[in-house]
């Protein structure tokens, strides 16, 4: 495609005319770069590693998945949105960086042939694009969990929340849990909307960090907003029961299998 082509094409138009040019990774995964330079170790860093530490019970809940890296994206009002939803016509990719306030970085939503991720990848960190690739992951398996594991995690948190504890795993899940009625009594009301809503956010966070820590090595941010440890190692425990990671990959540093020691 030409450079023109990107000078300010939206989100929606942009698929119609260059989905049947994505590549094929996989039955569930497509992808497609547009106004980047591509290589070999580009597809490995970008989409080959980061799929392939996913685990099977995830890839095979979600839908068709096609996932294009361009330079920029831009809100047209000016609104960071994030999620699954937008029908694509408000975004714009750009060839040229957006003011700070209209830019955002990516936009993920469903259609009648799967569901579109479109990220933006120019001037981010690797470590921050995968911690956007499988957040829009995660949100995805959210939606697709079914009833049974969702009430086995909202009981976890309720839990946590009886207890008191302090903290969350990233912002959006602890805004809504500092925003959650306080109550004097011990036994938190889970048929509240608030509630259902910070069960879906600490999820999603929950989820994305188990994914990234699949895939990468990475350190858990420390802090006063920080879940405490044992709480967070108890999600992850969790996690890996319902989506336990594939062949070659573990969740904790002590799953990995010694390397064998070097030949005298």
């Amino acid at each position: 495609m030409s450079q023109s082509d990107l000078a300010r094409i939206s989100v929606a138009d942009f698929l119609e005319r260059f989905r049947a040019e994505m590549i094929p990774l996989s039955n569930t995964f497509c992808y497609f770069f547009a106004g980047l330079p591509l290589s070999e170790e580009d597809v490995k860093e970008y989409l080959e590693e980061p799929i392939a530490a996913l685990p099977p019970a995830v890839v095979t809940g979600i839908p068709k998945s096609f996932v294009t890296l361009v330079p920029y994206l831009e809100k047209a009002n000016g609104k960071r949105r994030h999620g699954v939803g937008a029908p694509g016509t408000g975004e714009f990719i750009h060839l040229d960086k957006p003011s700070e306030n209209k830019a955002c970085t990516s936009v993920c939503h469903r259609s009648q042939f799967g569901v579109d991720m479109v990220f933006a990848v120019k001037d981010v960190e690797m470590a921050d694009y995968h911690y956007f690739f499988y957040h829009q992951i995660a949100a995805l398996t959210e939606t697709a969990l079914p009833d049974h594991v969702r009430a086995e995690y909202q009981t976890l948190v309720g839990e946590e929340l009886n207890e008191r504890v302090h903290g969350e795993v990233d912002e959006p899940s602890w805004k809504h849990k500092q925003a959650l009625p306080r109550r004097r009594t011990a036994t938190v009301r889970r048929d509240t909307k608030a509630f259902r809503e910070y069960a879906r956010l600490s999820f999603i966070d929950t989820m994305t960090l188990y994914l990234h820590g699949i895939c990468c090595d990475i350190d858990v941010e420390t802090g006063p907003r920080q879940l405490p440890s044992r709480f967070l190692r108890k999600r992850l425990v969790w996690l890996e029961t319902i989506f336990p990671p594939p062949e070659g990959y573990a969740v904790f540093p002590e799953e990995l299998e010694p390397e064998p020691p070097p030949r005298s």
